[in-house]
């Protein structure tokens, strides 16, 4: 089984971006019996992100889809239950455009994960990290690259949230997926992050 796992590049001012960060680690990590993993590193720009996920997609041929982004306000390891008919951009993408909030394409209000995400917080917590479903995805590109996959693919397809951890420091971005949300001081290391990523894709290769 071919699993692509996706991430994104710093945005907003930041050199790191936790998702890219531990989706590039996660090449390092012995896949699951039977599994392969291939990868890409998604651009943060409206135009960009769903077609640079698209060309994967064709690239690679994949089984299932694990895209990965970072919510600065959030602790734990998020697997997203929904993807919402939504776009809008509060802060500036790497282009520089901030998008008024409407409907990302023709279709229902919210499309449901193809990857039960109760599922990948079991496996996430075995693996010793905490992790829990969350029910909003935001409005901002993790969540347009989540509705592009399940919109635009009849992929097995989820989305996974990680906690916006730096090599150093702390994130300074806190509210591009819950707004208001200050950022979160988690605990948690770009280790963790790939940990919980690797076994997230040994769940979807079973």
């Amino acid at each position: 089984m071919k699993i692509l796992v996706t991430g994104f590049e710093p945005f907003g001012g930041e050199t790191e971006n936790a998702s890219g960060v531990a989706v590039d680690m996660l090449r390092d990590l012995t896949p699951p019996d039977g599994a392969r993993i291939v990868t890409a590193i998604l651009p943060v720009t409206w135009s960009g992100a769903g077609l640079a996920l698209l060309r994967a997609v064709e690239e690679h041929r994949p089984d299932a889809v694990v895209a990965v982004g970072e919510a600065g306000g959030r602790a734990a390891v998020t697997p997203e239950r929904w993807a919402r008919n939504l776009g809008h951009g509060r802060i500036p993408d790497n282009d520089g455009v901030i998008r008024d909030a409407a409907p990302l394409a023709e279709g229902p209000e919210r499309l449901e994960s193809r990857i039960v995400p109760i599922a990948l917080v079991r496996a996430i917590k075995d693996a010793g990290v905490p992790a829990e479903v969350s029910d909003d995805a935001g409005a901002f590109l993790c969540n347009a690259v989540f509705w592009t996959a399940l919109h635009r693919t009849d992929l097995p397809a989820a989305f996974i949230h990680v906690p916006a951890v730096r090599s150093r420091g702390s994130g300074r971005i806190g509210d591009e997926t819950d707004p208001g949300q200050a950022p979160a001081n988690s605990v948690l290391s770009s280790d963790d992050l790939a940990d919980a990523l690797a076994a997230a894709v040994h769940a979807v290769a079973l």
